[in-house]
């Protein structure tokens, strides 16, 4: 039973992360109808520069996250102007650009960290939350659920609420129609690859005191964003989230009982049944030609 009630608590954590990860991917082929395969990278990159700021020069946790956010948006806008822009209309060479990016920063993280062991930031958050004795929540992350929500909830209010929010939904609902109505879809293409650059950069910045730091975790966050983002509704931000949490419960608990290759076994085999019947995934709309 105790198991069971830590194992509940992982996965609302651990569905906070998938849902950042997912939400940025989703973002940008809404928008830009990009496949970024370097997203996962750029979670990375957000890793490695709390565990240089914060372990090696002893910069506070805050503000090396804060920078982490910057630096990864800032890797985001860079590639929307000089790689993805170019590339309008052609999505196979924007994917392709994405996927240099993605060895040119693996290199990078593998120059500024070197080889050996992974990388591991201290928990500034230390001490753990005990509740009825049996069920131990540590204070990390607790911290990180908490700005992970917090996040896509300004996310959802930015979407919602905003004139540059509904510009964004509109090019990702019709490019042309929004171009007719006077919409900058350059600035619009920017807004959307800097809000995902920022997320991206948050959840390895919240990542990295609570799992290990080397320069190909990002094969297993894209797999991960890939399967949520086709199970919930490709284009969908709300599909994500959701799809996000389920999948998050079904990781948890598989690994927990059984290990976690065979818990991104599952994962995989739910992605490839939800393209079989239903297509447009959870909360996914058919489009019309």
């Amino acid at each position: 039973m105790e198991l069971f009630f830590q194992s509940v608590i992982n996965s609302f954590i651990q569905g906070g992360f998938f849902a950042l990860w997912a939400v940025g991917l989703v973002l940008v082929f809404g928008v830009m109808g990009v496949v970024n395969f370097a997203h996962g990278e750029l979670v990375m990159v957000g890793a490695y520069t709390v565990w240089v700021l914060h372990s090696q020069y002893g910069i506070g946790y805050i503000p090396a996250l804060c920078i982490a956010v910057l630096l990864v948006m800032f890797i985001g806008l860079l590639m929307e102007r000089f790689l993805f822009r170019p590339k309008q209309g052609d999505p196979l060479g924007g994917l392709i650009n994405s996927i240099g990016v993605l060895f040119i920063l693996q290199v990078a993280a593998l120059v500024v960290g070197g080889t050996g062991p992974a990388k591991q930031v201290a928990p500034p958050f230390p001490g753990t939350l005990i509740i009825q004795e049996f069920l131990r929540i540590p204070n990390q992350r607790l911290f990180s659920i908490a700005v992970a929500v917090a996040a896509l909830l300004l996310l959802w209010f930015f979407l919602t609420k905003t004139k540059l929010g509904w510009s964004l939904r509109a090019v990702a609902l019709d490019r042309e129609a929004a171009a007719l109505q006077g919409i900058n879809i350059n600035r619009t293409s920017m807004i959307a690859i800097g809000v995902s650059g920022a997320l991206a950069g948050l959840a390895g910045a919240l990542m990295a005191p609570i799992s290990n730091i080397y320069p190909t975790m990002g094969h297993n966050v894209i797999i991960t964003a890939f399967i949520v983002t086709i199970v919930g509704g490709i284009g969908s931000l709300s599909g994500a989230v959701l799809a996000a949490v389920l999948y998050a419960f079904l990781h948890t608990f598989v690994t927990a009982y059984f290990s976690g290759t065979i818990a991104t076994m599952c994962g995989l085999l739910i992605m490839v049944l939800v393209l079989i019947v239903k297509p447009t995934g959870i909360m996914g709309q058919k489009v019309s030609e």
